[in-house]
């Protein structure tokens, strides 16, 4: 059974309305810490699980006993969508969380010349998406393609990947992967 570590943590500490910056004061790590785990992009050790739930607080077992509640909502207004990127990159998420779900979707906005870095991005799964407008630059295992409105891409994110806006205007693509990944 594998269980996402990430998601529990950004679930439990959301339920106790604590922000990443107050868990990390809390716990004595380091805000980039809190925020690579939940980001599925660092595995904690035991030892360092438990100190960081030692700040909200919650033990162990509590925490791994956790059963995610399901959501009764269908439908979410466009001001609902959960803004979870930063800077030049909008990442906005469909449901209030992915904790317990399969399947994550955003309604992504990169503005000219935002790119998601040098560091290719890699993780388990699968993802795909459609481009609605502007132009994205997307990079998969070495190999580039400028995508336009109505063009798309799919792969297994196992493979390393980028994205870069190209161009004046902001580029705007509608994207699904899974298992989620933020």
């Amino acid at each position: 059974m594998t269980v996402d570590v990430g998601s529990r943590l950004r679930f439990v500490r959301e339920r106790q309305g604590m922000s990443q910056r107050e868990l990390s004061k809390r716990a004595g790590v380091t805000n980039s810490t809190i925020s690579l785990i939940e980001a599925g992009r660092m595995n904690p050790s035991i030892g360092a699980l438990k100190r960081i739930l030692d700040g909200i607080p919650v033990g162990l077992s509590e925490f791994f006993a956790i059963v995610p509640e399901a959501s009764s909502r269908f439908f979410y207004t466009a001001d609902e969508l959960t803004e979870i990127g930063k800077g030049l990159i909008s990442y906005r998420q469909v449901g209030e969380r992915v904790f317990g779900k399969t399947l994550q979707i955003l309604s992504e906005t990169y503005q000219p010349g935002a790119d998601t870095g040098r560091v290719p991005l890699m993780h388990e799964g699968q993802e795909g998406a459609v481009v609605i407008s502007g132009r994205l630059e997307v990079t998969v295992e070495g190999r580039v393609r400028i995508l336009g409105p109505g063009d798309a891409y799919y792969f297994e994110s196992h493979k390393p990947h980028r994205f870069r806006c190209v161009g004046q205007e902001p580029c705007r693509v509608i994207s699904a992967c899974t298992p989620p990944s933020f």
